[in-house]
């Protein structure tokens, strides 16, 4: 459909908003596990569609195709729930004539621009332990017919799908902690070594390693097998490659090595170990994920956090401030180290780059929002750093007035990945 002008095409999408908000509202309200034959019909019929609004470009910020795509994932994730089979069906191939296997043709013809949409479904599911087993088994049958250079697009996905999980059913990976699943381990250390045969380059190490970290995170056998090893204990030829990941890791996050191509990737890894961690309960100290993040934490804080005198903050490419990534390991520094309070003295000194002050503003806006696990801290902690968070905002908005008045004085490295995630 053709829209022209501004006013029009304002209309269409706040129209669009309003058919996906009734649809998100209708799926929440059904009871759980009452799919009927006639709704799977218009579930495929609806998926292609979700698909569409999911896949609309966000090169140019716009607040209402934001929109337009977060409620789209909130419509697909209320969707799968009672309709997972449908879902599963559009990134699962069962016949010849199934989607993905489609999809799969496409990854493995000579096209060079094929549709990954089908794939990138993965990160909106709502999957519970055993559907997500059950991605893992079939990605794994399928994996040998992804080019190489869609690999990285699927590492994605299943890292966003593996936090999908952790975030919606957070107990049943407190509980996989504690007994682990012989079955979930085997298809991720089937997944580990699979992507690891794909990565002939830096490049592509940095980008799968935040996955395979993942993977392993969810094997507590394997990660004790390795820590033990650390410690002079056997490894088994099975597990060396992984022992060899987690050890390549840690290289690259350490101040001698910064500054290399892997460094970024170790980086992300980190962050995402330290978030994991925090969803396991501090009363269960003695978790393998405790210990490896104490080796990498210190490091990570002074990537992040203590950049050398006259550098800029680390990011992930030029004029690209990753915000995200500093939100999460904020976070994760104040769960798992509450009164540990060095990153917070980086983010409220007055000299610090712009940019910290925008982070800390974020995370502690997520630390007040975010539905609490029993065991994380409580933002009270921080507010005894009251008078200087006032101060920091008078003078973030004396700056902004100035800024406003001669714009060349702006921090320009960072402006753009400000707005970007305010328009978020």
């Amino acid at each position: 459909m053709r829209i022209i002008g501004p006013e029009a095409e304002r209309n269409y999408f706040e129209s669009q908003l309003i058919i996906l908000d009734t649809l998100e509202q209708v799926l929440n309200s059904q009871p759980k596990d009452t799919s009927r034959l006639d709704e799977a019909i218009y579930v495929k019929l609806l998926l292609p569609e979700i698909c569409k609004f999911l896949n609309q470009s966000t090169d140019t910020p716009n607040t209402l195709v934001l929109q337009l795509k977060n409620l789209s994932s909130k419509v697909l994730f209320a969707l799968s729930l009672n309709n997972f089979g449908a879902v599963f069906n559009r990134i699962s191939a069962k016949n010849d004539s199934s989607d993905l296997n489609k999809m799969l043709t496409s990854l493995s013809s000579a096209s060079d621009d094929p549709d990954l949409s089908d794939l990138e479904l993965i990160q909106h599911i709502n999957v519970d332990v055993l559907r997500l087993i059950k991605l893992f088994n079939d990605i794994n049958s399928k994996f040998k017919f992804l080019k190489n250079k869609h690999v990285i697009t699927l590492a994605y996905n299943l890292e966003k799908a593996i936090w999908m999980w952790m975030d919606n059913y957070p107990e049943e990976f407190t509980e996989l902690q504690k007994k682990p699943n012989d079955e979930l381990q085997d298809c991720c250390d089937k997944l580990f070594d699979q992507f690891n045969q794909c990565m002939e380059n830096s490049k592509k190490k940095a980008a799968i390693w935040p996955l395979q970290m993942m993977l392993l995170v969810l094997c507590p056998k394997i990660l004790e097998e390795i820590n033990n090893a650390d410690n002079g204990a056997p490894c088994s030829a099975q597990h060396l490659k992984k022992k060899h990941f987690i050890d390549e890791v840690k290289k690259a996050i350490s101040p001698h090595h910064a500054g290399s191509k892997l460094t970024e990737g170790a980086a992300v890894t980190c962050v995402r170990l330290c978030k994991a961690s925090t969803y396991i309960s501090i009363n269960d100290r003695l978790n393998v994920l405790f210990s490896l993040v104490q080796s990498v934490i210190n490091d990570l804080k002074q990537l992040l956090f203590n950049p050398p005198p006259n550098t800029k903050p680390f990011s992930r490419g030029q004029s690209i401030v990753d915000l995200d990534l500093y939100n999460d390991c904020f976070v994760s520094c104040f769960r798992i180290t509450p009164h540990n309070n060095d990153v917070l003295k980086v983010c409220l000194h007055p000299n610090s780059p712009p940019i910290y002050h925008f982070v800390l503003v974020n995370a502690l806006h997520r630390i007040i929002t975010q539905p609490r696990l029993p065991w994380w801290p409580n933002i009270t902690i921080i507010y005894g750093k009251a008078a200087e968070l006032r101060n920091m905002f008078t003078d973030t908005l004396n700056k902004v007035t100035q800024g406003m008045a001669a714009p060349q004085h702006l921090n320009q490295w960072c402006f753009p990945a400000i707005c970007k995630s305010l328009m978020g």
